[in-house]
Protein backbone atom coordinates (compact mmCIF):
# COMPACT_ATOMS: atom_id res chain seq x y z
CA UNK A 1 0.00 0.00 0.00
CA UNK A 2 1.19 3.54 -0.77
CA UNK A 3 -0.29 6.60 0.90
CA UNK A 4 0.14 10.36 0.65
CA UNK A 5 0.54 12.27 3.91
CA UNK A 6 -0.39 15.95 3.68
CA UNK A 7 0.95 17.51 6.86
CA UNK A 8 2.78 20.82 7.35
CA UNK A 9 4.47 19.91 10.65
CA UNK A 10 7.72 18.27 9.42
CA UNK A 11 8.49 16.29 12.57
CA UNK A 12 4.98 14.86 12.77
CA UNK A 13 4.90 14.05 9.06
CA UNK A 14 8.24 12.24 9.26
CA UNK A 15 7.17 10.37 12.40
CA UNK A 16 4.02 9.19 10.61
CA UNK A 17 5.98 8.17 7.53
CA UNK A 18 8.56 6.26 9.56
CA UNK A 19 5.87 4.61 11.69
CA UNK A 20 3.94 3.45 8.64
CA UNK A 21 7.10 1.99 7.15
CA UNK A 22 7.25 -0.31 10.18
CA UNK A 23 3.80 -1.52 9.12
CA UNK A 24 4.97 -2.16 5.52
CA UNK A 25 3.07 0.89 4.25
CA UNK A 26 4.98 3.21 1.90
CA UNK A 27 4.26 6.90 2.40
CA UNK A 28 5.16 10.17 0.70
CA UNK A 29 4.95 13.57 2.40
CA UNK A 30 3.55 16.85 1.15
CA UNK A 31 3.98 19.88 3.41
CA UNK A 32 1.56 22.10 1.51
CA UNK A 33 -1.45 21.87 -0.76
CA UNK A 34 0.33 22.65 -4.02
CA UNK A 35 2.89 19.89 -3.46
CA UNK A 36 0.10 17.49 -2.52
CA UNK A 37 -1.81 18.16 -5.74
CA UNK A 38 1.34 17.70 -7.82
CA UNK A 39 2.14 14.38 -6.14
CA UNK A 40 -1.44 13.22 -6.64
CA UNK A 41 -1.13 14.10 -10.31
CA UNK A 42 2.04 12.09 -10.97
CA UNK A 43 1.73 9.17 -8.53
CA UNK A 44 -0.85 6.48 -7.86
CA UNK A 45 -1.81 6.42 -4.19
CA UNK A 46 -4.15 4.07 -2.39
CA UNK A 47 -5.18 6.55 0.32
CA UNK A 48 -4.74 10.25 1.09
CA UNK A 49 -4.12 11.32 4.71
CA UNK A 50 -4.99 15.00 4.91
CA UNK A 51 -4.37 17.62 7.56
CA UNK A 52 -7.16 20.13 6.96
CA UNK A 53 -5.04 23.19 7.78
CA UNK A 54 -2.03 23.28 5.44
CA UNK A 55 -0.54 26.16 3.39
CA UNK A 56 -1.79 26.67 -0.14
CA UNK A 57 -4.89 24.72 -1.11
CA UNK A 58 -6.24 23.43 2.21
CA UNK A 59 -6.89 19.83 3.09
CA UNK A 60 -10.56 20.51 2.48
CA UNK A 61 -9.84 21.74 -1.06
CA UNK A 62 -7.63 18.74 -1.75
CA UNK A 63 -10.39 16.42 -0.54
CA UNK A 64 -12.88 18.12 -2.83
CA UNK A 65 -10.55 17.70 -5.82
CA UNK A 66 -9.96 14.02 -5.05
CA UNK A 67 -13.71 13.42 -4.87
CA UNK A 68 -14.33 15.42 -8.06
CA UNK A 69 -11.70 13.38 -9.92
CA UNK A 70 -13.82 10.27 -9.54
CA UNK A 71 -10.78 8.19 -8.59
CA UNK A 72 -12.53 6.69 -5.57
CA UNK A 73 -9.40 7.22 -3.48
CA UNK A 74 -10.25 6.97 0.23
CA UNK A 75 -9.52 10.04 2.35
CA UNK A 76 -8.56 10.05 6.01
CA UNK A 77 -8.74 13.45 7.69
CA UNK A 78 -5.98 13.93 10.26
CA UNK A 79 -6.48 17.06 12.32
CA UNK A 80 -6.52 18.67 15.75
CA UNK A 81 -10.12 19.81 15.25
CA UNK A 82 -12.14 17.34 17.31
CA UNK A 83 -15.54 19.01 17.60
CA UNK A 84 -18.52 17.11 16.21
CA UNK A 85 -19.21 19.97 13.78
CA UNK A 86 -15.66 19.72 12.45
CA UNK A 87 -16.00 16.00 11.90
CA UNK A 88 -19.38 16.45 10.23
CA UNK A 89 -17.98 19.02 7.80
CA UNK A 90 -15.00 16.75 7.04
CA UNK A 91 -17.25 13.84 6.21
CA UNK A 92 -19.40 16.19 4.18
CA UNK A 93 -16.37 17.00 2.02
CA UNK A 94 -15.92 13.34 1.20
CA UNK A 95 -13.68 12.04 3.99
CA UNK A 96 -13.99 8.32 4.65
CA UNK A 97 -12.46 8.41 8.11
CA UNK A 98 -11.40 11.00 10.68
CA UNK A 99 -8.58 10.75 13.23
CA UNK A 100 -7.82 13.52 15.68
CA UNK A 101 -4.37 14.43 17.02
CA UNK A 102 -2.78 13.05 19.05
CA UNK A 103 -3.15 9.42 18.01
CA UNK A 104 -1.36 6.09 18.10
CA UNK A 105 0.50 5.22 14.91
CA UNK A 106 -0.74 1.66 15.18
CA UNK A 107 -4.32 2.92 15.13
CA UNK A 108 -3.59 4.97 12.02
CA UNK A 109 -2.12 1.90 10.31
CA UNK A 110 -5.17 -0.18 11.24
CA UNK A 111 -7.52 2.47 9.90
CA UNK A 112 -5.55 2.67 6.65
CA UNK A 113 -5.73 -1.11 6.26
CA UNK A 114 -9.48 -1.00 6.86
CA UNK A 115 -9.93 1.77 4.28
CA UNK A 116 -7.87 -0.16 1.74
CA UNK A 117 -9.99 -3.25 2.35
CA UNK A 118 -13.18 -1.24 1.97
CA UNK A 119 -11.87 0.32 -1.25
CA UNK A 120 -11.49 -3.09 -2.81
CA UNK A 121 -14.33 -4.78 -0.95
CA UNK A 122 -14.61 -7.52 -3.54
CA UNK A 123 -11.29 -8.98 -2.50
CA UNK A 124 -10.84 -10.72 0.87
CA UNK A 125 -8.73 -8.99 3.52
CA UNK A 126 -6.68 -12.18 3.82
CA UNK A 127 -5.10 -13.11 0.49
CA UNK A 128 -4.61 -16.76 -0.41
CA UNK A 129 -3.05 -18.28 -3.50
CA UNK A 130 -0.88 -21.24 -4.33
CA UNK A 131 -0.63 -22.29 -0.70
CA UNK A 132 0.31 -18.77 0.36
CA UNK A 133 -1.74 -16.99 2.99
CA UNK A 134 -1.07 -13.30 3.72
CA UNK A 135 -2.89 -11.54 6.54
CA UNK A 136 -2.29 -7.76 6.22
CA UNK A 137 -3.74 -6.94 9.63
CA UNK A 138 -1.60 -9.40 11.56
CA UNK A 139 1.26 -8.95 9.07
CA UNK A 140 1.68 -12.69 8.89
CA UNK A 141 2.51 -14.93 5.96
CA UNK A 142 2.12 -18.70 5.84
CA UNK A 143 3.00 -21.14 3.09
CA UNK A 144 1.28 -24.51 3.24
CA UNK A 145 0.59 -23.82 6.92
CA UNK A 146 4.20 -22.91 7.69
CA UNK A 147 4.87 -19.44 9.10
CA UNK A 148 7.30 -17.43 6.98
CA UNK A 149 9.16 -14.54 8.58
CA UNK A 150 9.53 -11.66 6.12
CA UNK A 151 11.10 -8.22 6.27
CA UNK A 152 8.76 -5.25 5.94
CA UNK A 153 9.76 -4.68 2.32
CA UNK A 154 9.41 -8.35 1.40
CA UNK A 155 5.93 -8.34 2.94
CA UNK A 156 4.93 -5.24 0.96
CA UNK A 157 6.19 -6.75 -2.32
CA UNK A 158 4.37 -10.03 -1.71
CA UNK A 159 1.17 -8.13 -0.92
CA UNK A 160 1.33 -6.36 -4.29
CA UNK A 161 2.05 -9.61 -6.15
CA UNK A 162 -0.82 -11.44 -4.47
CA UNK A 163 -3.19 -8.56 -5.22
CA UNK A 164 -2.47 -9.10 -8.93
CA UNK A 165 -3.95 -12.62 -8.60
CA UNK A 166 -1.43 -14.24 -10.89
CA UNK A 167 -1.04 -11.29 -13.22
CA UNK A 168 2.37 -9.95 -14.11
CA UNK A 169 3.58 -6.99 -12.04
CA UNK A 170 6.39 -4.92 -13.50
CA UNK A 171 9.43 -3.91 -11.50
CA UNK A 172 8.36 -0.29 -12.00
CA UNK A 173 4.96 -1.02 -10.45
CA UNK A 174 6.53 -2.80 -7.49
CA UNK A 175 8.86 0.14 -6.98
CA UNK A 176 5.90 2.51 -7.07
CA UNK A 177 3.63 0.49 -4.78
CA UNK A 178 6.09 -0.85 -2.20
CA UNK A 179 8.66 1.94 -2.01
CA UNK A 180 8.23 5.69 -1.58
CA UNK A 181 9.12 8.64 -3.82
CA UNK A 182 12.71 8.66 -2.59
CA UNK A 183 13.42 5.33 -4.27
CA UNK A 184 15.94 5.49 -7.09
CA UNK A 185 14.16 4.46 -10.33
CA UNK A 186 17.40 2.87 -11.52
CA UNK A 187 17.94 0.83 -8.37
CA UNK A 188 18.14 -2.95 -8.37
CA UNK A 189 16.31 -3.06 -5.03
CA UNK A 190 13.26 -4.72 -6.57
CA UNK A 191 15.30 -7.57 -8.09
CA UNK A 192 17.21 -8.08 -4.83
CA UNK A 193 14.04 -8.01 -2.70
CA UNK A 194 12.15 -10.42 -4.97
CA UNK A 195 15.11 -12.81 -5.00
CA UNK A 196 15.33 -12.76 -1.20
CA UNK A 197 11.54 -13.14 -0.90
CA UNK A 198 11.56 -16.13 -3.23
CA UNK A 199 14.18 -17.83 -1.04
CA UNK A 200 12.27 -17.03 2.15
CA UNK A 201 9.12 -18.64 0.74
CA UNK A 202 11.11 -21.75 -0.18
CA UNK A 203 10.80 -24.38 -2.86
CA UNK A 204 9.07 -25.03 -5.12
CA UNK A 205 9.62 -21.44 -6.24
CA UNK A 206 6.28 -19.63 -6.38
CA UNK A 207 7.42 -16.26 -7.69
CA UNK A 208 8.08 -16.48 -11.40
CA UNK A 209 10.18 -14.00 -13.36
CA UNK A 210 8.73 -13.01 -16.73
CA UNK A 211 11.82 -11.83 -18.65
CA UNK A 212 11.59 -8.21 -19.73
CA UNK A 213 8.15 -7.81 -18.14
CA UNK A 214 8.13 -8.40 -14.39
CA UNK A 215 7.07 -10.94 -11.77
CA UNK A 216 4.00 -12.97 -10.92
CA UNK A 217 2.75 -15.55 -8.44
CA UNK A 218 2.93 -18.94 -10.15
CA UNK A 219 0.58 -21.43 -8.52
CA UNK A 220 1.18 -24.00 -11.26
CA UNK A 221 2.90 -26.39 -8.90
CA UNK A 222 -0.41 -27.17 -7.21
Amino acid sequence: MRVLIVEDEPYLAEAIRDGLRLEAIAADIAGDGDTALELLRVNAYDIAVLDRDVPGPSGDEIAERIVASGSGMPILMLTAADRLEDKASGFGLGADDYLTKSFALQELALRLRALDRRRAHSRPPVREMGGLRLDPFRREVHRDGRYVALTRKQFAVLEVLLAAEGGVVSAETLLERAWDENADPFTNAVRITVSALRKRLGEPWIIATVPGVGYRIDAGHE
